[in-house]
């Protein structure tokens, strides 16, 4: 059985990739084990030294693994080339401040106390295509500068960029077995939760798998952090710049052809502006240019596969049957999606109610900011959010109400490795990124000395 990476745009196969018999498995298993004997005991400097270099390769390669996110997902080039940087950004950020985030934490008792912190082994990583560098990194990065060693199962169309993952991993230094990437199936997924070196257990992806993964981390008793689908409110209210909400509304939603959890898919704006929003919107919507990812002057390549393609379609169609009225775009070719966005939703309409994985924008209308507020939180997902106010104090308190992870204020809504991330209800649980994100997968361990 095989693997197939298919280029979107042109529907090339771009390569083949075999399936992990359950024997080769076992003997990937076996090398983390190995591995992690020896990488926990290495110092904080020689894994530091290690993962610099590694960046630097990202760095000296960014162009050529550009390339391969843009040919096996689809996104444009110059999107593709700013993700090898944000990841090797991410690889610096944690070769510089590990040790000092795991450092002991010592306790104000009548006798000496503290807490260390000591790696768990293996984590199991199960990564989507859609950000298929920075989604592996942004935990590969903590998790082999705490002394783990990490077993990557990638989506099976960006297999490519999960061997030059692994590829440069090896070129850095970095000992066999520590980063690893497997090509497995569905079925396989148990054995690897259930084996005795997995003590960990990570995923990013939709609703469906996250609950399916992680029943099974809990019948093994494994620790797991879940980053699953989001449907992020993004809320314009009346005192707010309307030209620089709509433009980074625009950003918002369209960057990487609207294929992220977190960005803005639920446009919340308040009745009295919402005409002035929603005609900037659609010209600023209308104006992107989508086609050939190679090419300059395309804001946004194809959808990664066919099936999300006819999906978003879908949602669409229906969206119109239920009200909802379009403003700009609609049209779809293969995986060649128009930038959509449709206005006059309610909290009834399925373009509100499902994550909407691509292109399409969905305007909301509230009476004020108390009803923006409770359409915002009238939802399963809980990831991030946005407050367009120019009144700073009241944004303050206002997100302070809404139930998301994640809320930003006149900003787009983004990652950072200094910055917790992570979603509340449906949206998952646990925390990547930031000192949070470093210790999800460490034995905290107290010490009491009399």
């Amino acid at each position: 059985m095989i693997f197939k990476s298919i280029n979107p745009f042109t529907q090339a196969v771009i390569a083949e990739h075999e399936i992990l018999t359950n024997a080769q498995l076992n003997q990937k298993l076996e090398l983390a084990a190995i591995a992690f004997k020896s990488w926990r005991t290495t110092s904080f400097q020689e894994r530091a030294d290690k993962m610099q270099k590694f960046a630097s390769i990202l760095r000296a390669n960014k162009a050529e693994l550009g390339l391969l996110i843009t040919n096996e997902m689809g996104k444009i080039l110059t999107e593709g080339i700013a993700e090898v940087e944000k990841s090797a950004g991410n690889c610096e950020f944690y070769a510089e401040n590990a040790e000092k985030m795991l450092k002991d934490e010592h306790y104000d008792t009548p006798f000496k106390s503290l807490s260390v912190y000591d790696p768990l082994g293996a984590v199991f990583a199960i990564m989507p295509w859609n950000y298929p560098f920075w989604q592996v990194l942004r935990y590969a990065a903590p998790a082999i500068m705490a002394g783990n060693v990490t077993l990557l199962k990638h989506a099976p169309n960006v297999i490519g960029c999960a061997k030059a993952i692994e590829n440069a991993f090896l070129e850095a230094g970095f000992p066999e077995g520590v980063f690893q990437q497997i090509n497995i199936d569905i079925p396989q997924v148990e054995s690897v939760i259930a084996a005795d070196i997995v003590h960990g257990i990570t995923l990013t992806g939709s609703e469906m798998a996250g609950s399916s993964v992680a029943a099974l981390a809990g019948k093994h008793i494994k620790k797991s952090v879940m980053e699953l689908g989001g449907s992020d409110a993004f809320i314009i209210l009346n005192d707010a710049d309307i030209e620089k909400a709509a433009t980074v509304a625009t950003q918002s939603r369209m960057l990487n052809a609207g294929q992220a959890c977190i960005c803005a898919k639920r446009f919340i704006v308040t009745e009295k502006v919402a005409e002035e929003f929603s005609t900037l919107f659609a010209q600023k919507v209308h104006a992107l240019q989508q086609g050939n990812p190679l090419l300059e002057g395309i804001h946004m390549g194809p959808l990664a596969r066919l099936d999300l393609s006819e999906k978003l379609d879908s949602q669409l169609d229906k969206a119109l049957q239920q009200g909802a009225k379009l403003l700009v775009g609609g049209a779809r070719e293969g995986c060649n999606f128009q930038p959509t966005l449709i206005d006059f939703v309610d909290a009834n309409n399925i373009a509100f109610q499902e994550e909407t994985f691509g292109p399409l924008a969905t305007i909301v209308r509230a009476k004020d900011e108390n009803d923006a507020i409770t359409i915002a939180n009238n939802h399963r997902y809980g990831l991030a959010a946005a407050i367009w106010t120019e009144d700073r104090d009241k944004a303050y308190h206002l997100a302070r109400r809404i139930e998301a992870g994640n809320v930003f204020v006149n900003s787009l809504v983004r990652s950072d490795s200094r910055i917790p991330f992570g979603g509340t209800k449906k949206s998952g649980y646990g925390r990547e990124l930031s000192e949070i994100g470093i210790k999800e997968f460490m034995n905290m361990k107290s010490l009491i000395i009399e």
